[in-house]
């Protein structure tokens, strides 16, 4: 897996192409639905993430290096 949205988009057709194949078992259906519980709440994480990194990058274009402060993932290292 790569570490792109893009990546994370093509995870979540794939599982919606497995959850839509003919003639799965009750229990293939059953592992496969658990198994798409685990991704979404893993790509929702993932993209309050990247919204959280949208609107930092949206102050600092806003604000330039002033914001930097109160940015500190993205501002330089105090330490």
């Amino acid at each position: 897996m790569k570490n792109r949205l893009s990546d994370l988009n093509n995870h979540l057709f794939a599982q919606l192409e497995r959850l839509s194949e003919e003639g799965l078992s009750v229990e293939r259906i059953e592992e496969e639905a658990k198994r798409a519980d685990a991704i979404v709440s893993v790509a929702d994480q993932i993209t309050r993430n990247a919204d959280l990194q949208l609107k930092a990058a949206k102050l600092f274009a806003e604000h330039g290096n002033a914001i930097l402060p109160m940015l500190p993932q993205i501002g330089k290292d105090t330490e």
